[in-house]
């Protein structure tokens, strides 16, 4: 979307969301408006806000695909009037990017600058395009979102700054406790290896020293929305039918006929699969999401 457009469904809307820190008729300060791309960076940063901001969500539900998402011009009206964008980066959700780049003066916070690409062994920093997008499974990088919203929140909303650092301290411990449920699976499961369809669950599978056996051409295809080569494919029916892998992570929000068929061959092989999504499921919060999909991944490996 370009500025023009942006900025013609602004002055269509009768009533938008006020920055945080103007006064009303009566002088009293109007709640702060967090906007983010997703419900996971949504509900990280309600976590933080509690009652004291308005969070809002543009993409939920364990549905909808972030990668292939349009803004509509409401949308992109809520992020320009939100006193605090949260968003994830590195491309993934690029149209945030897009919008923001025609109204710089926004606050906004991109997770994926905060990923510590070098403590990960990423092989590159988190600047540059080869690091995975997917830094909503890196709880170290969901922590420094969840400081990063308790910084920008207390500039604006000065009075509840006390609030602001507290909720992000006790986040930062339930993160870490579902760290510890990761990092126990390093030494459960030693040597356990998996294959992804997609890599939405990359640093879960780091933390959770996990071989990751999935082609690396596959992988390239999937994330540049390309079909996989015949070669990569057969090699994976072939790690999931001679049970050379421990676990299958599949992402039901990108559904192919060639993820649909190594589903369907893990079903034949008897390998346990793992449902991986990019948004929230129904009724969970960011940290109840990340310690499930840790437990259910457990799970699975125990079945070997």
């Amino acid at each position: 979307m370009n500025a023009a457009a942006i900025g013609l469904s602004a002055m269509a809307l009768t009533v938008g969301i006020s920055a945080c820190g103007a006064e009303n008729s009566v002088g009293t300060r109007e709640m702060p408006s967090v906007v983010a791309s997703t419900d996971v960076w949504g509900s990280v940063a309600h976590a933080i806000a509690g009652d004291h901001a308005k969070v809002t969500s543009i993409i939920t539900g364990a549905a909808a695909d972030p990668h292939s998402f349009e803004a509509s011009p409401v949308d992109a009206t809520a992020i320009i009037d939100a006193t605090l964008v949260v968003y994830n980066g590195g491309g993934y959700d690029q149209w945030v990017d897009d919008i923001l780049t025609s109204h710089p003066g926004v606050a906004s916070i991109d997770a994926y600058t905060l990923l510590d690409a070098d403590a990960l062994g990423e092989p590159a920093q988190a600047s540059t395009p080869r690091a995975n997008e997917h830094v909503f499974y890196d709880l170290d990088t969901a922590k420094a979102v969840a400081a990063a919203v308790a910084g920008k929140l207390a500039q604006a909303d000065p009075g509840h700054a006390a609030e602001y650092a507290s909720n992000a301290e006790v986040f930062s411990r339930e993160a870490d406790a579902v760290r510890q449920l990761e990092k126990s699976i390093r030494t459960t499961f030693p040597g356990a290896a998996v294959v992804a369809t997609e890599p939405v669950a990359h640093y879960l599978v780091i933390a959770a020293g996990l071989t990751d056996k999935t082609p690396q051409g596959f992988t390239s295809a999937v994330e540049q929305d390309t079909d996989p080569a015949p070669v990569d494919v057969a090699a994976i029916l072939d790690l999931i039918s001679g049970r050379e892998v421990d676990a299958v992570l599949i992402n039901p929000q990108t559904m192919t006929a060639v993820t649909k068929k190594i589903q369907a061959a893990a079903d034949s092989a008897g390998v346990p699969m793992v449902t991986i999504t990019e948004t929230l499921p129904a009724g969970s919060g960011y940290l109840t999401w990340q310690r499930d999909t840790a437990s259910r991944l457990a799970a699975a490996l125990q079945q070997n």
